[in-house]
């Protein structure tokens, strides 16, 4: 932009989003405003919150006091901590929302199907809560994971985990019911933004190369860079064509691998739906007793376990810490 142009500010700060030991002292000063309950630890918040601003983290706060005051508590406890990010992270309760008994099911199976892939892949972040109470402006439904640090890198098979999680919901219904529905439409956005950026950008494409073939035309303060948004481009029309190609290409291998996933997991996609048809919402320690053995290891666990895989470890920050954590329609 004309107003940073070389010689009219001779000092830029960047003020970027706080990692975690930068969330827990701005924690700990807002917490000094209310009174809190023996069990809250700023730590257990801060880990709670990854890509959570300044502003957002004195909102949290503030949301939480006001769920305790609701309930005509002395304290805050971690619970209304808990509660408050899902409220800020899904949006509020929608019970008034009714569903007719065929898309709550639907729903349902849905859910099931993102939470059940990313329990059944290595060095995915844990599914910390799965709903079907309507939340927000469009959620019927939602899944919630849990990062365990603050991530810088994302590595070929972080980004195929992660499109597999987000098409798990597609890939459930198609199982199960044999149709698709309209509510995987923001998670094919997510899934298609992902494929197109490890084409152009990562140069993670076998047929285009180790090339950037985009870069970005993101504003100054933008959000995170996979969310889309205008790009630069210096192609012709047959690599473009290429291009739309290999990201089509990536999502169906992506979404042909999670239905596998899911079809070696009817039986226990069956027995999780029904039984969050029955409670509505299901917490990450019920998800554990439901599944069992049938979840992955986490990455510490099987990168220890198999010392001549050659991987190296992957350093974690912020990166992705944006599109953490949200509801998966």
């Amino acid at each position: 932009p004309a107003l940073l142009r070389a010689g009219r500010f001779d000092r830029q700060v960047l003020v970027d989003r706080p990692d975690k030991q930068g969330r827990v002292q701005i924690l700990q000063v807002h917490m000094k405003k209310a009174k809190l309950a023996a069990d809250v630890d700023a730590e257990k918040v801060a880990a709670l919150t990854p890509g959570f601003t300044g502003a957002d983290l004195a909102n949290l706060v503030n949301e939480a006091t006001l769920l305790a005051t609701r309930r005509r508590a002395d304290v805050v406890t971690m619970e209304d901590f808990n509660n408050a990010v899902e409220r800020i992270v899904a949006g509020l309760e929608k019970r008034n929302r009714l569903l007719n008994p065929r898309e709550r099911e639907v729903v349902a199976y849905h859910e099931m199907g993102h939470a059940l892939v990313a329990m059944a892949l290595p060095g995915v972040d844990p599914v910390h809560k799965v709903s079907i109470i309507p939340r927000g402006v469009g959620a019927l439904g939602y899944t919630i994971q849990r990062p365990t640090e603050d991530r810088f890198l994302m590595t070929r098979e972080e980004l195929e985990n992660k499109m597999a999680v987000l098409l798990g919901g597609r890939a459930a219904e198609q199982i199960v019911f044999g149709h698709l529905s309209t509510g995987a439409a923001d998670d094919l956005a997510k899934v298609t933004d992902i494929a197109r950026a490890m084409v152009t950008r990562y140069g993670m494409s076998e047929k285009l190369g180790h090339v950037a073939l985009e870069k970005d035309q993101r504003s100054f303060l933008s959000p995170n860079p996979l969310a889309g948004g205008p790009r630069e481009h210096d192609y012709g029309e047959a690599t473009a064509e290429a291009i739309d190609a290999e990201v089509r290409s990536i999502v169906d291998t992506a979404f042909a691998r999670t239905v596998g996933l899911l079809t070696e997991r009817r039986d226990l996609l069956e027995k999780t739906a029904r039984k969050l048809l029955e409670i509505e919402t299901l917490s990450e320690a019920e998800l554990a007793s439901l599944v069992g053995d049938a979840s992955a290891p986490d990455r510490a666990t099987t990168e220890a376990s198999d010392p001549q895989s050659g991987k190296r470890p992957v350093r974690r920050g912020k990166a992705a810490a944006t599109n953490l954590s949200r509801p998966a329609e």
